[in-house]
């Protein structure tokens, strides 16, 4: 059976992909979708697209930031290669006019969630990848993250909040942050919840759709109790 059940003409178009690509109609099928529908998910192709995303932003770091030391530009490819960073980006790109989720997904706005957003963005560069070749793939990262590369180029010390944490905490001789993560939900309604323990104490909690997400926010919350 045939993904394409709605068309994708004007994403194929913007992409320069054929529209009956049913790389293209995998990519934009989330996990929810595929189980009420039995078909495949983008989730495979998520996984091959964070890694494609991750190294097409480390080349437009180095090649159009050569002043960047290394720990600069890895702390400017953190604050990009992000769920909150790939949710935007995937949303100037009306995506979520084209992924397909489940009856569950729909009811509860999960065309809203970041997590979902920036897994099908990813889901997409993959896509690009198997059809055209990285070369492809690197440019349309690259036009999509060039102005978010370069306004974290400007203050490259504006760090994460899970790097952040981990400064202070080898600064002031607390040792690394260690981070819990649990989860429960079927798998397309996956909710994380995270803590942070530093010197064996719990510093902080958070909640995500993403492991990443949850472990971010509890860093957050870490950080602003450090006084405490």
């Amino acid at each position: 059976m045939s993904l394409l059940l709605s068309p994708l003409d004007a994403l194929a178009e913007r992409l320069g992909l054929s529209p009956e690509s049913e790389l293209l109609a995998l990519a934009v099928t989330h996990s929810s979708y595929a189980a009420e529908h039995d078909c495949t998910s983008n989730e495979l192709l998520e996984f091959l697209g964070d890694a494609v995303v991750d190294l097409a932003v480390a080349d437009l770091i180095v090649t159009q930031y050569p002043e960047l030391d290394e720990g600069s530009g890895s702390l400017v490819r953190s604050r990009v290669v992000n769920e909150a960073s790939l949710a935007s980006a995937a949303q100037r790109l009306n995506l979520g006019d084209y992924i397909r989720i489940g009856r569950g997904e729909v009811k509860s706005h999960g065309l809203e969630r970041p997590s979902l957003l920036a897994d099908a963005f990813e889901a997409v560069v993959a896509a690009l990848y198997l059809e055209k070749g990285f070369d492809v793939a690197k440019a349309f990262v690259h036009s999509a993250l060039a102005k978010d590369v370069a306004s974290a180029a400007l203050r490259p010390d504006d760090v994460d909040p899970k790097t952040r944490l981990r400064k202070w905490t080898e600064s002031a001789g607390l040792g690394l942050p260690v981070y819990t993560v649990t989860s429960e939900g079927p798998a397309h309604e996956t909710t994380f919840d995270a803590t942070v323990s530093i010197g064996g104490v719990v510093r902080g909690t958070g909640q995500g759709r993403s492991k990443k997400n949850a472990e971010t926010q509890a860093a957050l919350s870490a950080w602003e109790r450090r006084d405490a």
